[in-house]
């Protein structure tokens, strides 16, 4: 089933305030639950957000377990790249990233890396219509890691790359469609202590669901004008949500992150609809412009 834009504001200002109105409705649908992998494998800087200690779930993998219980998804969370061979991947509806580097690496963390086909086998699924979420430095994966820039398959789908980050600090989103699954609840304006992503190779692409407010920012990366925090885009037929925010254990722990991301996912799953015509020219105009 899917649920109308009315239906999912009502939703998503629940799920802020620690209800669980998703699992709910979405328990009438007939079959299984919706399977996400939360994939969270570091080859370069791990984030102590993702940090195990010995077989214990890192700080986001516990949290995004608890809200796939209340809200009615199965999760599995992994770091091993293997997952994604394809005799694998197709028991999975939705990829979930906060990764870092180029993860053909066994790298920092030393988990198995993803293959060459298991790769592939990632953009020819979200293609063919699974759903992909990137969290925090899930911008920071694949791309000039190996060089390859925008050109890079992995970039191409989420929609931009890192370049850079200054002072954790807060800062003030504005956010730009209040109509997309669980951001009604933020307001028009959404302040936070983060850390920060500068971004380049930004898709034209994008519908932006909240942006930067850089005015007042402090670091060189951020002198620039407004331009995409959190967005979302379609790549074949498949569904891609991204947010820069999760770098904090405290952002984590946040009801109104939890409202955004579940309502992305839920939209990247298909189980949310929104219009996520590209909007970036009025939300950003001026986002190609890089700091001096």
């Amino acid at each position: 089933m899917t649920i109308n834009r009315r239906q999912a504001l009502q939703l998503a200002g629940a799920a802020a305030i620690g209800a669980a109105p998703l699992a709910r409705a979405l328990g009438q649908d007939k079959g299984k639950a919706p399977k996400v992998l939360f994939f969270t494998k570091s080859s370069g800087p791990e984030h102590s957000v993702i940090r195990r200690s010995g077989d214990k779930l890192a700080h986001a993998e516990r949290i995004l377990t608890e809200l796939a219980k209340e809200h009615g998804f199965e999760i599995e969370c992994s770091k091993d790249g293997r997952v994604f061979e394809p005799a694998n991947i197709g028991q999975y509806d939705l990829f979930a990233f906060e990764t870092t580097g180029d993860l053909s690496k066994p790298g920092t963390d030393k988990a198995p890396p993803i293959s060459p086909e298991g790769e592939a086998a990632l953009y020819s699924a979200v293609k063919a219509g699974k759903g992909f979420v990137g969290f925090h430095c899930a911008t920071d994966t694949f791309g000039s890691h190996r060089k390859q820039g925008k050109e890079d398959p992995y970039i191409a789908m989420i929609g931009a790359e890192f370049a850079g980050h200054g002072a954790q600090q807060v800062a003030t989103l504005k956010i730009t469609d209040q109509a997309f699954p669980g951001a009604k609840p933020l307001g028009e304006t959404f302040t936070v202590n983060d850390e920060w992503y500068a971004l380049k190779n930004i898709a034209d692409d994008l519908h932006v669901v909240a942006a930067y407010k850089t005015e007042g920012m402090k670091g060189k990366e951020y002198q620039r004008p407004d331009y995409p925090e959190t967005w979302a885009r379609l790549h074949g037929k498949g569904r891609v949500f991204y947010t820069s925010m999760g770098h904090r254990e405290d952002v984590w722990e946040n009801k109104m992150f939890h409202s955004l991301i579940i309502g992305g996912m839920f939209w990247a799953l298909g189980k949310l609809e929104a219009d996520v015509t590209p909007n970036i020219t009025t939300a950003t105009p001026k986002y190609m412009t890089m700091p001096a």
